[in-house]
């Protein structure tokens, strides 16, 4: 029996729903195929465990990628207050980097 890569990432979310990780791996999964499928799961994400900091600059991209500019700053601006509580230097200055892109995006076009 073959099965896919998402039947596998399915399989492991039944197998243990309270593994952040196996929730994201589908979100990124499904950012290749169906973004509005990837929003569900990122959603959940940040509303059951907020404190999975991987999910924030991914959510904000997917975010960005639905033209929800608000959301992905809110978003953004979220994971850079988690990124400090948390002292994750790398993930801090890629969530600003992402932010300041936005923000630049915005003003000049």
């Amino acid at each position: 029996m073959d099965r896919t890569r998402l039947q596998m990432l399915l399989d492991f979310l039944e197998e243990e729903p309270h593994n952040p990780f196996n929730r994201y791996a589908l979100a990124l999964e499904y950012m290749n195929i169906d973004l509005y499928q990837s929003k569900i799961y990122f959603d959940e994400l940040l509303q059951k465990q907020p404190e999975y900091l991987a999910t924030y600059y991914q959510a904000g991209k997917l975010y960005e990628e639905l033209e929800d500019m608000d959301k992905a700053k809110d978003i953004y601006e979220k994971g850079i207050q988690l990124a400090q509580n948390q002292q994750n230097h790398f993930t801090l200055r890629e969530l600003k980097n992402a932010y300041q892109q936005l923000l630049d995006e915005e003003e000049y076009g």
